[in-house]
């Protein structure tokens, strides 16, 4: 498991993060400083945040709330206080910055405006406030497979294919990249799959559910790609070491899974026994809906919707990564069954399993 720290210790941080800073260590030397992180607070960029400050780096973090600064309470940050909504504090946070990586975004949102003021919108005043206080900045925009859409294929989505997006977040992850690819400076984007790992509350579900001893999938063969969160962040960082204009990025198991062979590994990872069960797809639909009524009401925390049945009901949600791992010299990403065995001790130590 390359990069992965698999120490019995499964309470990572900035002491002990999940990727070792030796294991990237040619990647961050190459790293224009200062270094400015949105979504430091968040799954994927607190592991990131972690590996700099592990490293000897303090970053300059946009969080919303100093006093809360959730899985990295313990780094030594710079924090800027403020939102994608506020331009001041971008400004503050990518003044003479050396590189910028933007990985916060509105995953869940009321309705498709939601997610355009936060996804494209926000990287738009962002990519503003560099373009006056950061021209030569290496920006690294995290972007999601959600904007490309469905694969027609089980070979995956290529980098050059025309996005398809099926739901109003993929389709504000596609707007946001047409923003980032009208920017006059160095860019790339990485298009991270279904990102699983410590400290994730969407994979989760499939965790949570095998722990209760039942698996329930939509009937149809589905086929996916997965990340774990160790590969994400280590691709996160050799994106940004490329240095120059570097274009588009996949991330994520070289080799597609079958829906219902990834939830046998899941269970199979945790040690428990789990009774796979399929459903009609016309099951999740009708929940979907249920959910996205609940959600104008303001139960926004529901992690069902509408648009998230419709891509859960979607085939096949496949990257092609082979070409961008080679690329990058990421080597092959970590077996699945080991990325879900350190999972489930995470889960289990902090008490959410």
């Amino acid at each position: 498991m390359k990069g992965r720290n698999t120490s019995i210790d499964p309470v990572f941080s900035s002491e002990n993060p999940l990727v070792s800073p030796d294991a990237v260590a040619a990647w961050l030397e190459a790293l224009p400083q200062p270094i400015a992180v949105t979504g430091g607070t968040g799954f994927v960029g607190s592991h990131l945040v972690d590996t700099l400050c592990a490293a000897g780096i303090r970053p300059r973090l946009l969080v919303r709330n100093p006093d809360s600064p959730r899985w990295i309470a313990g780094c030594s940050a710079e924090w800027v206080e403020g939102s994608l909504e506020d331009q001041a504090a971008l400004d503050r946070l990518v003044d003479g910055a050396g590189t910028v990586f933007h990985l916060a975004g509105v995953l869940r949102g009321a309705n498709e405006s939601d997610f355009m003021a936060g996804n494209r919108d926000g990287t738009m005043r962002l990519l503003g406030s560099i373009e006056r206080h950061a021209p030569d900045v290496r920006y690294v925009h995290m972007s999601s497979q959600a904007a490309v859409g469905p694969a027609d294929a089980i070979v995956g989505a290529t980098v050059d294919i025309e996005p398809r997006p099926i739901s109003a977040y993929g389709r504000s992850k596609a707007e946001a990249e047409q923003v980032v690819r009208a920017f006059n400076g160095r860019w790339a984007i990485l298009r991270p799959p279904a990102i699983y790992g410590p400290r994730d509350s969407d994979v989760f579900e499939f965790f949570r559910m095998a722990s209760r001893g039942l698996l329930a999938v939509p009937s149809g063969d589905r086929r996916l790609t997965i990340a774990h969160v160790a590969d994400v962040v280590r691709a996160v960082i050799a994106v940004a070491a490329v240095g120059q204009t570097a274009g588009i990025f996949h991330v994520g198991a070289k080799e597609a899974v079958a829906m219902d062979v990834m939830l046998r590994q899941i269970a199979e990872a945790g040690g428990v026994s789990a009774r796979l069960l399929h459903f009609p797809p016309w099951v999740l639909k009708a929940a979907g809906n249920g959910a996205s009524a609940l959600r104008m009401l303001g139960l926004h925390r529901i992690p069902l919707s509408r648009d998230k049945a419709e891509e859960i009901l979607a085939r096949h949600w496949v990257l092609e990564t082979k070409t961008s791992i080679d690329r990058l010299g990421l080597g092959a990403p970590g077996p699945f069954d080991d990325g879900a065995r350190m999972t489930w001790q995470w889960y289990r130590e902090i008490g959410w399993l």
